[in-house]
């Protein structure tokens, strides 16, 4: 589908400056689409209010005379959209955004277009209250607007007709869990509309569409600087992957057989009537896809589907993934209730995330043939271009299930986790940001999420946790941790006049922080929710670390002087050079009262609080990151930290920054031997990481691939060495690994790192650098210049 949009105009700004590969096609849009009203108008149904539960069905019919090259449409709707051509699909939408940011798609449909009579279709849907907590909704409402002259035939106006499809009702979800991705649905076949984008069908039962209001995109200008509900804005990412797949098996079933080739929709299975069924599948792992149902005969009986990521068993615990035995399935549900007719073909409104479903059918008396059941896997279209192979065959593992999880955690934005909340988390995206970089190369889901957060902020400095979100939550940590997001995309990305543009969002996050610290030179009581990580351990609670509602934390102050540093360095390659010593000089401050105040030179640590009655790695991970512990103590304390038992331990979010502080202490080759937790997933059957240690709500977040990344960046040893990724340094940590191959996609082309090394520690091997990429190689403190090409490597020791 998607290789036929030709027209993303914004996408070719975007890759010029950036290490993205992805490109859509050649295309334009019309300027004054960009800085004047629309001719089209926002359309709706004439009978609703607009806020009420809808599905909705649009169409026009339209003459040509000749066959196209091209007629380009851009489309939008509230809440959702998936647009027909002469009955095929041609793409769904918009992408999630925001009011101000509301984002239309840029096609051009002269693929499906044909001489004569055409009809161009749209079903649009509105869930309301029952709406994903990431949509953004005002009121029913559907938009699209021709390129230019030739193509505004099509503009939405009271020419089109539409009709109010009661086929459909919302199925709230009930789980023990923080659940916001938007209802199950239920669709009764007898009220749908069957075949209404044949050219021959009857629509004298539809009504004339209703307009609302004008199109207005960001530039356009009023008399009294008036905005419009939606301020359209051209999508600044692809469209979504969809590809079909298979059920990989049916594990258990009521039925005597199961056809051998049913499951590859060669062969129907059969429903007797008046029986009652349930069929158990496996994806065999984790998938997000929307779910197709072809259906003959059949009538008034009832389908109902549950999608899980696992198994429960009678204590409601997941155990192992691959275990079915005494276990049920919970989860969302979707209904069905065919009307009879032949080859009927249901596909839910928006995607499911499931490794498991669960289909039990009750009929009545006409049997049901289902013809096939799959579903088509959609997501980000990230390219899998990284590679990485080592002597140790779990690594292999870990990137191929670190890799999905990555891929379900990106849709239209980075979320924390496909199955229960699909809302771009800062602490998760800064993960995945560096994760996808490393390995697609591709670049335009970070400057988006970047650019979303950033304008999610609030009047008094921070960002909101989590963007798009109607629903507001405040994670002031999380705001730290977007400024070293920027950060990350400056040292990876030449798109300086971005990264400029974030820098009034930086300042209002810093000053913000900067408020809260009181007379002890500390940050003091912080209010809002300030996670840290998911610690089940003395004085946490909810994630918080001790120290934040009655004394200071040692933890919340030195994430802020490891931004300050952060901002400082970006500052300064800005030339905003007194910036940057004030950031500087700020750090240097608030680190030495912490150091002062929450030392403790009996156990060598640095403590929670200034009482010094708990103690975690993440403090201490954080005073190395910073220098807040002197060099020379650094490697004592991360010693002490993995081997005490009374200190608070990360789980797999914070293990991004242990790492990190691994790395920074010269202990990288220990890295090796850190994946334990991720072998213990792997051997439980995730196939996907999970949020935390069990129980873990959610089997599938983001933040807990970043091996991934650190397979490229660590034990390759691949870092940007300056700003824009311009040049290179690679100091590899192979640890107890005898060779390693890597490469990794730069905007020059790919960067190849082949080595093996022997037990003297002496090292050979190739490091190719394309393009005029120039670098340098580090192993054991020699360094070997790096040029364009082919470099060899051998550094003999002993």
């Amino acid at each position: 589908m998607t290789r036929f949009i030709k027209s993303l105009l914004f996408i070719l700004l975007f890759i010029a400056p950036c290490t993205g590969i992805f490109s859509q096609g050649k295309g334009e849009i019309n300027p004054d689409l960009l800085s004047k009203p629309w001719q089209a108008t926002w359309i709706s149904h004439p009978n609703i209010s607009g806020d009420e539960y809808g599905v909705y069905l649009f169409q026009k019919s339209f003459v040509l005379d000749s066959d196209v090259d091209q007629f380009i449409i851009h489309v939008s709707a509230d809440n959702r959209y998936k647009l027909y051509v002469n009955g095929k699909s041609v793409c769904n939408g918009p992408a999630r955004g925001y009011f101000m940011k509301w984002n239309f798609e840029t096609v051009d449909i002269s693929p499906w277009l044909k001489k004569g009579r055409n009809i161009i279709s749209a079903v649009v849907w509105n869930f309301t209250e029952f709406r994903p907590v990431a949509q953004f909704s005002h009121k029913t409402g559907f938009i699209l607007q021709g390129n230019t002259e030739a193509e505004s035939i099509i503009n939405t106006n009271t020419s089109w007709l539409v009709f109010n499809d009661t086929a459909y009702t919302p199925l709230p979800v009930h789980l023990p869990h923080y659940y916001v991705v938007g209802p199950g649905e239920k669709f009764n076949g007898k009220h749908h509309p069957w075949n209404w984008m044949d050219p021959g069908y009857n629509d004298t039962a539809w009504e004339q569409a209703e307009e609302t209001m004008t199109g207005t995109p960001l530039l356009s200008r009023t008399d009294y600087g008036e905005t419009a509900m939606y301020t359209l804005t051209p999508r600044a990412i692809p469209m979504m992957e969809e590809i079909t797949q298979r059920f990989g098996s049916v594990r258990r079933s009521d039925l005597p057989a199961i056809p051998d080739h049913f499951l590859a929709g060669e062969e129907p299975l059969t429903i007797p009537a008046n029986s009652t069924i349930k069929l158990l599948l496996d994806q065999n792992h984790l998938t997000n896809a929307y779910p197709v149902l072809v259906t003959s005969g059949g009538e008034g009986s009832v389908i109902k589907l549950t999608y899980a990521e696992s198994l429960i068993d009678t204590k409601n615990l997941k155990g192992n993934r691959n275990d079915i035995e005494g276990k049920k399935i919970t989860g969302n549900q979707d209904i069905i209730i065919p009307d009879g007719g032949e080859d009927r073909t249901f596909q839910t409104l928006w995607w499911r995330t499931f490794r498991y479903v669960e289909m039990e059918i009750e009929m009545k008396d006409d049997p049901l043939v289902i013809n096939d059941f799959h579903s088509m896997f959609t997501g980000y279209p990230f390219q899998e271009k990284a590679t990485f192979r080592c002597d140790d065959p779990l690594f292999t593992d870990i990137w191929d299930v670190g890799w999905r999880t990555q891929r379900l955690c990106a849709g239209e934005t980075f979320f924390d986790c496909p199955y229960y909340e699909q809302l771009q988390y800062v602490g998760d995206t800064r993960i995945q940001s560096l994760v996808s970089t490393y390995v697609s190369g591709d670049t335009l889901m970070m400057r988006n999420a970047i650019a979303s957060l950033n304008d999610s902020r609030l009047p008094f400095g921070l960002t909101q946790s989590r963007y798009p979100s109607y629903d507001m939550q405040i994670i002031p940590p999380f705001s730290l941790v977007w400024v070293t997001m920027v950060y990350d995309y400056w040292m990876l990305c030449r798109d300086e006049e971005f990264v400029k543009s974030m820098i009034p969002g930086i300042v209002g996050v810093l000053q913000w922080y900067e408020s809260k610290i009181d007379s002890t030179g500390m940050l003091g009581r912080m209010e809002h929710w300030n996670f840290v990580d998911w610690v089940e351990s003395k004085n946490w609670a909810r994630g918080t670390p001790p120290g934040i509602d009655s004394s200071h934390s040692a933890i919340i102050n030195l994430q802020y002087v490891y931004t300050l540093q952060k901002a400082s360095a970006l500052m300064n390659g800005l030339n905003r050079k007194e910036q940057s010593r004030y950031y500087t000089n700020l750090a240097n401050m608030v680190k030495s009262i912490v150091y002062k105040s929450c030392y403790d030179d009996g156990r060598g640590l640095v403590a929670d609080s200034p009482e010094k009655d708990s103690y975690s790695q993440h403090a201490n991970i954080m005073a190395v990151l910073t220098n807040t512990i002197p060099v020379d103590l650094q490697k004592t304390v991360m010693d002490k930290i993995t081997v005490e038992e009374d200190i608070a331990a990360c789980t797999y979010y914070y293990r991004f920054y242990l790492t990190e502080a691994i790395e920074r202490t010269k202990l990288s080759d220990r890295y090796p031997d850190m994946l334990g937790p991720w072998k213990q997933m792997l051997e439980m059957g995730l196939t996907t990481f999970a949020e935390e240690p069990e129980p873990t709500r959610s089997d599938c977040h983001a933040w807990s691939a970043s091996p991934v990344y650190y397979f490229l960046s660590l034990v390759c040893g691949i870092k940007p060495n300056e700003p824009g990724f311009t040049s290179v340094r690679i100091e590899p940590s192979l640890g107890r690994l005898k060779w390693i191959e890597g490469s990794m996609p730069h905007r020059m082309g790919e960067i190849k790192v082949s080595l093996r090394k022997d037990n003297r520690e002496n090292i050979t091997g190739t490091v190719v650098l394309p393009g005029s990429l120039t670098g340098t190689f580090i192993w054991q403190d020699h360094t070997v210049k790096l040029n364009p090409g082919e470099n060899t490597i051998q550094l003999n020791f002993k």
